[in-house]
């Protein structure tokens, strides 16, 4: 007869969670969560070169790209576009705000570390989906300029600036677009709010942290929602002047993404 364990025993036995637990947040966490991503980004100086030549850089060229003729209609979705694949660039800053929660050194060269974790295969199949996401938000944005605004042909960034404020075809953009953009942007949200910190943080697959990810959303639809403005708010005042403030706004929401995870995500 096989041995069957007591119910003391039973009883000592530790059930590990397969799924993680998600909790309800408000807005006071979501200012906690940007307060302590300023905290990170000031507590660690030595990131700052690093990322303050990455990220102005990149929007200079998207923007440079976009002047240059025919791209000119995509240079707002280019720009929006950083909120698809900042959690991607992020990831080396939850590692520096990892290692400051354990209190242990901290340097822009810790940012290489994620590339030693065991979730780095996890990390990059979540990066390729949310990359589609970007490439499918682009191709949407031309579709919708090619059937408003595309029909009139501005000759010039000045004609299509006009045109945009100034005729119908141009207001319909406005609209149609940035309702496109909303959808996408919750998905891209709901995809990624927490799933990147979470697999540098808890090596899992990246299924169960997007799933998780969506799970936090669903909870937490107003705050989560409130964040996602904050995001694009941040990310178009980083713009400015010359995409330079990006070198701040970036690391700060960031680091600050770090911490609304471990707020959210529990278990």
């Amino acid at each position: 007869m096989p041995h069957m364990p007591s119910q003391r025993r039973m009883a000592d036995m530790v059930v590990v969670p397969t799924t993680p637990m998600v909790r309800r947040i408000d807005a006071q966490d979501l200012r906690d969560a940007l307060a302590m991503g300023w905290r990170d980004f000031m507590a660690s100086p030595t990131q700052l070169l690093f990322l303050g030549v990455l990220y102005p850089l990149v929007g200079l060229v998207a923007g440079r790209a976009a002047y240059g003729g025919d791209m000119l209609p995509l240079l707002y979705p280019l720009v929006g576009g950083l909120a698809f694949v900042g959690p991607i660039a992020a990831v080396g800053l939850y590692e520096l705000s990892r290692r400051r929660e354990r209190d242990e050194p901290v340097s822009w060269l810790n940012t290489l570390d994620v590339f030693r974790s065991r979730a780095i295969w996890s990390i990059a199949a979540l990066g390729l989906l949310m990359l589609t996401l970007f490439v499918l938000w682009l191709g949407a944005a031309q579709l919708v300029y090619d059937t408003t605004l595309g029909a009139l042909h501005p000759a010039s960034a000045g004609a299509f600036v006009r045109l945009l404020f100034t005729t119908p075809e141009g207001w319909q953009m406005i609209v149609l677009g940035n309702a496109v953009g909303v959808v996408f942007g919750a998905v891209a949200l709901a995809l990624s709010v927490v799933s990147f910190p979470m697999m540098l943080d808890r090596e899992v697959d990246w299924v169960t942290a997007m799933q998780t990810s969506v799970r936090a959303v669903m909870a937490n639809p107003g705050t989560m929602a409130l964040w996602g403005m904050i995001v694009v708010a941040a990310l178009a005042l980083g713009c400015l002047p010359a995409f330079v403030g990006l070198a701040v706004v970036m690391p700060v929401l960031g680091h600050a993404t770090w911490h609304l995870y471990r707020m959210t995500v529990r278990g």
